[in-house]
């Protein structure tokens, strides 16, 4: 008999104790409207890891070869917080001038890793910025500012 209080798992659990309680798998499956496929590979992961093993991971294998370099994503994350109205095409070009060549599409994929793809998450990380170091470092961004 499982127990468990989550409720993501709960199902889950629920049909493993119908199928131990019934004694027929076939049963319990379709008393719980799902595949016995589903009650099996349920049962394999208890089994392998315990009940904990039932809630959903995420299969996708990060590729680090697509991903820039420390460096590249440091210069990005910086511009980002210290240009806040920059778009990703204008940052991508900035950094070009500065020796640090990055797609538009490569910045916004840092930003998005980072939570800061648009204005306000930027400005965020701005306010953030200056209220842990108490210095504004780009007279520029004084502009960007909304009043």
């Amino acid at each position: 008999m499982i127990h468990t209080y989550n409720p993501i798992i709960k199902h889950k659990a629920n049909l493993l104790n119908l199928a131990e309680d019934l004694g027929n798998v076939s049963k319990a499956c379709k008393v719980m409207g799902v595949t016995r496929d589903t009650f099996y590979r349920n049962q394999e992961l208890v089994e392998d890891g315990g009940i904990d093993n039932l809630i959903y991971k995420s299969r996708k294998v990060p590729n680090p070869k697509n991903r820039a370099d420390a460096a590249t994503e440091q210069a990005v994350v910086t511009c980002a917080i210290e240009q806040p109205a920059h778009g990703q095409h204008r940052t991508s070009n900035e950094l070009s001038k500065t020796g640090v060549f990055v797609s538009g599409s490569g910045v916004r994929s840092i930003w998005v890793r980072h939570n800061l793809e648009n204005f306000r998450k930027r400005l965020k990380a701005l306010e953030e910025k200056v209220a842990n170091d108490g210095l504004f470092s780009v007279q520029a961004t004084i502009v960007a500012l909304p009043l």
